[in-house]
C-alpha cells in the first residue's frame, strides 16, 4: 500500500527522534525539529513515538492515498483538507482509499507532522529513518519527497485510539512566552551588557535560518575580551556566538562540534516552540536554573507518560 505524491510542497522529509550514538564519528543526530508535535501525532494514531513522521515545512504537499488509513497532523496549522473538507490539527481521522490529503495557506506555525497508523516503510540508516538532506541519506533516499514518489505504508490501519483533549492539551507547548534558557559554559566570559541583552531584548530570526541553525539578529553579544576555544560537542538548543556578536541557535541538523563561545542553551521543553517560528519573527529569552530546566523536562515526560498510559 502506498501514498502517491501529487505535489511535493516546499520541503517535506521523513524524520524520527534522531540518529544517536554517532556524533563522535562526525555524524549529526538529525531528527524532528518539533518533538512535541511528532510524538503527539504518533500517539494519536497508536504508533510508537520513535516511528517516523513526515515533517512538512510551510507549504504542504498533496498526497493521494491508495488505501484507507488513520492519520494525524500536529504542529503547524497549514490548512489541511481531505478532498476539500477541512481538518483540525491535533486530531486523528481516517483518509478514505482514493482520497487526497492537501495543505493550503499557513495559519500558524511553520512545521506540521503527519503520522500514519502503522507507519511508513523506510530503511533505517544507523538506526534512524531521519533524513539528512546535506548528507544525502536517510528517509526517502536522503531527499525531500518529490512529485511522483510512492510513499510505502508498512501496515496501514483505520483504527486509532481515543485521546482525551485534556491530556493532549497538557502536552502542547505554551505559545507567546519567552524561550527559557540556561546559562552556557562561557556565560561569564561575556560582558554584562551582553548578558542583559540576551535576557531583556528581542531577537529577529534571520533569513539564513534552517534545520541546521537559527541565525538571530539584534543587540550584539560581545565578549569581555578575545577568547580562543577548542572545538567541543554541541547540542540541540546551544546558543553559539560568532565574532560579530549575532547569536546562532543550533537546531536538529546541527554540526557535531563547535568552537564559538556558548552563552546559553535553550531548554529542551521550549525547542518545539522555537522550531515553529519562521524567519522574520522575533523571539525573547528568559534565564532559568539548570534545576528548573530539568524539572520542566520531567513534567513534559510525565505528560507523555500519562498519554501512553491512557492509550494502554
Amino acid at each position: 500500500m502506498f501514498i502517491e505524491v501529487i505535489k511535493p510542497g516546499a520541503l517535506s522529509s521523513f524524520q524520527d527522534l534522531g540518529r544517536h550514538g554517532f556524533q563522535q564519528l562526525g555524524v549529526p543526530a538529525n531528527g524532528v525539529m518539533d518533538e512535541h508535535a511528532h510524538r503527539l501525532a504518533n500517539a494519536l494514531v497508536g504508533n510508537a513515538q520513535a516511528e517516523a513522521t513526515l515533517e512538512i515545512t510551510l507549504m504542504g504537499p498533496t498526497l493521494r492515498f491508495q488505501a484507507a488509513a488513520a492519520v494525524a497532523v500536529c504542529g503547524a496549522d497549514l490548512d489541511a483538507t481531505v478532498d476539500g473538507a477541512p481538518l483540525s490539527p491535533g486530531q486523528a481521522f481516517v483518509v478514505p482509499a482514493g482520497a487526497t490529503l492537501s495543505f493550503g495557506k499557513r495559519r500558524s506555525g511553520l512545521r506540521a507532522y503527519l503520522a500514519v497508523a502503522g507507519g511508513f516503510a523506510l530503511d533505517p540508516v544507523m538506526g534512524s529513518s531521519s533524513t539528512f538532506l546535506r548528507g544525502g541519506y536517510g528517509g526517502a533516499q536522503g531527499k525531500p519527497i518529490r512529485k511522483g514518489d510512492m510513499l510505502v505504508l508498512r501496515n496501514p490501519r483505520q483504527e486509532f485510539p481515543v485521546v482525551s483533549s485534556e491530556i493532549a492539551t497538557a502536552i502542547e507547548a505554551e505559545a507567546g512566552k519567552p524561550l527559557r534558557a540556561v546559562r552556557g559554559r562561557e556565560w561569564q566570559a561575556f560582558s554584562e551588557p551582553a548578558q542583559r541583552n540576551l535576557a531583556e531584548t528581542e531577537y529577529r530570526i534571520g533569513a539564513q535560518s534552517d534545520r541546521m541553525g537559527y541565525r538571530l539578529e539584534g543587540a550584539a553579544l560581545l565578549l569581555q575580551e578575545k577568547l580562543e576555544l577548542a572545538s567541543e560537542a554541541v547540542g540541540f538548543g546551544t546558543i553559539q556566538v560568532p565574532p560579530d556578536g549575532q547569536p546562532i541557535v543550533l537546531m536538529a541538523d546541527r554540526q557535531t562540534t563547535g568552537g564559538y563561545p556558548k552563552i546559553a542553551h535553550v531548554c529542551a521543553v521550549d525547542l518545539p516552540r522555537l522550531a515553529q517560528c519562521m524567519p522574520g519573527e522575533t523571539v525573547r529569552f528568559t534565564l532559568v536554573s539548570l534545576e528548573e530546566a530539568q524539572k520542566l523536562d520531567l513534567l513534559r515526560e510525565e505528560a507523555f507518560n500519562r498519554l501512553e498510559a491512557h492509550l494502554a
